[in-house]
């Protein structure tokens, strides 16, 4: 089939039904609730991208099967060339949601095509396993489908491994094994998009124990497979915000959900790896995945970096607080975010890396470099844009408000600086609060601290696995050098 439109998206979604609670209410068709149809809209144009004739080179390649163009995010890259493109389309689906879509697509189109690039990886559980991933990154690439994935135990007790929990099934394991394939049951998070997706793919972050052979796995399955139940967060917008008062939380929700599994059964042609912990640990570091998924959201972060810093910069240039030095520093230091995030994105292409089979792929450390700086500079560029609005972002009126007896006193009140009409100051006042006061943008924050994990790992771990830490000794041990020994001067 190739590239799908963004009606074949929607209508796949209302032909395959899935079990998704929300409010205690089961939701019969994810297309027209309230709570999802607007972010399946918004996917269904990313789709349509593809078809555009300004895009549609960058978007798409030929498949190496049929010939018929398929998304860019599948694409194993033979060169620099192949990465900049890749790079090219991630940037033009992150700037269709301005970097707030943390889970389009691509991302997860990404991680299936890692785990393809990297065959010894599966080849290690018995041939079939490989030939399995081969045939599914086919399957998913010529249908142009949607994956969520679910990696995360739920937060019960952190203290114990899974198998120590108080019910030994409470975090996702296999029950048993039949001639048909693995029973699973038990809970993962946070299934990102999973209302809206068509597929979800489990694997394990590293951390599982010796003993956990029931808890690792990968294996992907179709989101409306008997026994598969969605339970959704609150809905930031059920169909009743303005657009005016809410620009982005109205267009760019990313319905979250918690995955629960039935006694599920997950077909052997859809397992990749069962059983063993040690694989289950090493795989996301073997194949590479963290090299690829880290240039999408790298690409996507330089997005969602440049509409919070311009949002801050039009904010102080709005009331003209722009002329403060202080502010000015505020300034400066985050616009270097987006800076470092740029040259990182580009060095990691550039010093590519080759495969065994001879495909290249971003260079790891930059991009892990990435990671780590997102999970601490997002959030100050939200602080600095909290710290420029000032209380201006908690006075904002709503739109009701232009066609009412006090519209006159809006008009007058709420200008800004250099004659800027009050309706254009409180709409980018109103944009400004969405992105660092509204749970939208709370929840995007949130995000960008913890989608790649914990962190303080995260950041320990540039020391751990730091592939230039000798470099750095060897400077120490010349600059040692030039001291000589004590009292032979």
């Amino acid at each position: 089939m190739g590239v799908r439109t963004g009606a074949q998206y929607l209508e796949r979604l209302q032909s395959h039904p899935r079990e998704v609670w929300m409010r205690g209410k089961r939701v019969e068709d994810v297309t027209t609730h309230p709570a999802f149809e607007k972010p399946a809209r918004h996917v269904a144009r990313l789709y349509d991208m593809q078809h555009d004739p300004r895009y549609k080179d960058i978007l798409t390649f030929p498949s190496p099967t049929t010939g018929n163009p398929v998304g860019t995010s599948f694409m194993m890259s033979k060169s620099l060339d192949d990465l900049r493109k890749r790079h090219k389309a991630f940037q033009l689906w992150a700037e269709a949601s301005f970097g707030l879509l943390g889970r389009s697509p691509d991302f997860v189109n990404t991680t299936v095509m890692a785990f393809a690039e990297s065959p010894a990886v599966f080849e290690r559980m018995g041939p079939r396993y490989k030939e399995n991933v081969d045939r599914y990154l086919e399957y998913i690439r010529e249908n142009d489908l949607f994956l969520t994935h679910a990696l995360v135990t739920p937060q019960t007790d952190r203290t114990r491994s899974s198998k120590e929990q108080v019910d030994e099934f409470l975090h996702m394991g296999v029950v048993r094994e039949t001639g048909e394939g693995l029973i699973v049951r038990g809970a993962r998070m946070l299934a990102t998009h999973g209302p809206i997706a068509d597929e979800v793919i489990c694997y394990n972050l590293p951390g599982l124990k010796p003993g956990d052979d029931a808890y690792a796995m990968v294996f992907a399955i179709p989101l409306d497979t008997k026994g598969v139940k969605m339970i959704c967060r609150e809905p930031f917008d059920e169909g009743g915000r303005s657009s005016f008062d809410h620009p982005l939380s109205t267009r760019f929700e990313e319905p979250d959900a918690l995955l629960i599994f039935d006694d599920v059964l997950v077909p052997w042609d859809r397992v990749f790896l069962h059983g063993n912990v040690e694989l289950a640990n090493a795989m996301l570091i073997e194949a590479s995945v963290r090299n690829h998924t880290g240039h999408q959201t790298g690409v996507r972060a330089i997005a969602k970096m440049q509409l919070a810093v311009g949002t801050a910069m039009e904010v102080a240039e709005a009331v003209k607080a722009n002329g403060f030095l202080h502010v000015q520093q505020m300034l400066g230091e985050i616009i270097g975010y987006i800076e470092l995030a740029k040259s990182c994105v580009v060095r990691a292409e550039v010093e590519f890396e080759t495969s065994a089979n001879g495909t290249v792929r971003p260079s790891f450390t930059p991009l892990q470099t990435l990671r780590g700086l997102m999970s601490r500079a997002y959030p100050r560029i939200i602080e600095v844009l909290q710290t420029i609005g000032a209380g201006g972002l908690l006075m904002m009126p709503t739109a009701e408000d232009f066609a009412s007896p006090i519209g006159p006193d809006i008009e007058k009140y709420y200008q800004g600086a250099g004659g800027l009409p009050a309706v254009e100051r409180i709409r980018l006042f109103k944009l400004a609060w969405d992105l660092a006061g509204d749970a939208f943008g709370m929840r995007a924050m949130q995000y960008e601290r913890y989608y790649a994990g914990d962190p303080v790992r995260l950041v320990a771990g540039n020391y751990l696995s730091y592939a230039y830490k000798q470099e750095c000794k060897d400077a120490v041990q010349r600059a040692l050098a030039l001291s000589g020994d004590p009292g032979k001067e």
